[in-house]
């Protein structure tokens, strides 16, 4: 994958994080970078979007991407579980 976007929710939130969260989530992205289906595949009306999974010190965080004409990354948002895909579907 060459290029990753990212929405506009996603970088006003990450520009709040803290440093430490900042280098986890980036491993995240790169971890996506290398291998794009590695995340869950969504259905319903998440369809197309995919999940990927990972942790911060004891903390299950996700992250939503889609993949877009095959050489893109869309990053939609992360966060923790707890309301993680109703907000996601607004």
């Amino acid at each position: 994958m060459n290029r990753i976007l990212q929405s506009n929710s996603f970088k006003n939130k990450y520009k709040k994080l803290h440093r430490n969260v900042k280098d986890a989530l980036n491993e995240a992205i790169k971890t996506i970078q290398k291998e794009p289906n590695i995340g869950e595949n969504k259905k319903g009306d998440l369809l197309g979007v995919k999940v990927y999974k990972f942790k911060f010190n004891n903390l299950l965080l996700l992250l939503a991407y889609r993949i877009l004409n095959n050489d893109t990354i869309y990053l939609e948002a992360f966060g923790p579980h707890e309301n993680f895909y109703r907000d996601l579907k607004i």
